[in-house]
């Protein structure tokens, strides 16, 4: 008797759609992803002692850095690794398909699907952060105040009236009015509480006013009062673009139609530009822009303490006074120990003079950020922790059940 096996049939193949799902839903990338991100927060941390605490994030999380090389002690690490913020959303596209898409579902899971959720929403806190967040820096001589931090990047026009000798109202043009005002672009600035209008034009990011007696323009640049804009050379590494220094023309439009003779306004600039209209004087100056903090912070002293033979720091302690409404609090701010009050976290940034010596007056510079999801990975850890227990209680209660009914039917 002969017996012939049958062909069996052919397992269907899965279209690729499936199987890329299966790659992105994958516990395999979700490894992939923790480990990049392991790597990416230890070079971090070590970098920013060197290179500063901004300056570190921007390289290591920034939405536009998609590839970086870590950096130690001065030395590029020859290890290329992808950006922190687009390893963290690639995880929380894993973490959405296989962790609430692909998961099983029933009473068994449910702690598992809490703790997922929890850590999607951590990582979109992140992101909120990212994008809507606002960062400056304040620094502080030791024995000095401020209420003001300053933005990293942003450039403002600030107009204002000259009474006493002291400035009165100001009038602040917001950089994101004038970014875009870039070659022969003009707008004009209607300030109804001053005896003019502004008009600006010819922004430039990166720019120094340069005498035209000194050097001729290179390319045939306007000259206003001697002087003209030069653009500086973008810088190489993009986190160092908070050392940019914007500038602009503009011109002076009377509530008679008249125009006064253009001018320029500079971030390089030492002094604001001048202007007199009968007994008034008016200043219209640019700069970075300031925002004013609920309270001031008086530094009362700075130190650091360095590694063993080197001058590379260990940390930076800055011990601060915090003024409001007539009442002072105590309070000490170092490394991965930030101050946090009245929806900002200051946080210790670096320090100067740079090669400071023995008995020369330091200062203290401050991270601060306001963060509309500064509270989510808290609530989110709150959340996860929930999801754990109930994923432990449900085990237990499993495992109770399972031996009672053992029981029973000995």
């Amino acid at each position: 008797m002969e017996i012939s096996d049958s062909p069996s049939t052919p397992k269907p193949t899965r279209p690729l759609a499936g199987r890329l799902f299966d790659v992105l839903s994958g516990f395999g990338l979700a490894t992939i992803t923790m480990l990049l991100l392991g790597l990416l927060t230890w070079f971090a941390t070590l970098e920013q002692i060197d290179n500063g605490l901004y300056p570190t994030l921007t390289k290591y999380f920034d939405w536009k850095s998609l590839f970086l090389l870590p950096e130690l002690n001065g030395k590029i690490v020859p290890l290329p690794l992808p950006g922190g913020y687009w390893v963290c959303a690639v995880l929380l596209l894993n973490l959405i398909l296989g962790g609430v898409v692909r998961i099983r579902k029933g009473w068994n899971h449910v702690g598992n699907l809490i703790s997922h959720f929890g850590i999607i929403f951590m990582l979109l806190g992140g992101g909120v952060a990212h994008h809507f967040s606002e960062r400056g820096n304040m620094a502080i001589g030791e024995g000095e105040s401020s209420n003001a931090a300053e933005d990293y990047f942003e450039y403002v026009v600030e107009v204002t009236e000259i009474i006493a000798g002291k400035p009165q109202k100001i009038h602040v043009i917001r950089g994101k009015d004038i970014s875009d005002l870039t070659d022969a672009k003009l707008r004009t600035f209607r300030l109804p509480e001053m005896p003019f209008d502004l008009e600006l034009t010819y922004y430039l990011k990166n720019t120094v006013p340069v005498s035209a007696a000194e050097r001729a323009p290179d390319r045939g640049q306007f000259v206003a009062d001697g002087y003209f804009l030069m653009e500086k050379p973008k810088l190489a590494k993009a986190e160092e673009a908070e050392r940019y220094t914007a500038g602009c023309y503009a011109r002076i439009v009377n509530r008679d139609g008249t125009r006064e003779a253009p001018f320029i306004l500079a971030g390089a600039s030492f002094h604001p530009y001048s202007h007199r209209v009968g007994d008034r004087i008016f200043t219209i100056d640019m700069r970075k822009r300031l925002w004013p903090m609920p309270f001031t912070v008086k530094l009362d002293e700075f130190t650091a303490d360095f590694h063993p033979g080197t001058m590379q720091p260990a940390k930076f302690i800055s011990k601060v006074t915090r003024q409001e409404n007539g009442g002072e609090a105590k309070v000490t701010i170092q490394m991965n120990e930030p101050m946090r009050y009245e929806g900002l976290t200051f946080f210790q940034a670096s320090y100067g003079p740079p090669g400071a010596g023995p008995g020369q007056k330091m200062y203290s510079v401050f991270e601060i950020v306001r963060n509309p999801a500064d509270k989510w990975p808290e609530y989110s850890l709150w959340i996860v922790a929930f999801g754990m227990a109930v994923t432990f209680l449900v085990k237990l209660i499993s495992f109770l059940s399972a031996g009672s009914r053992k029981k029973r039917h000995v």
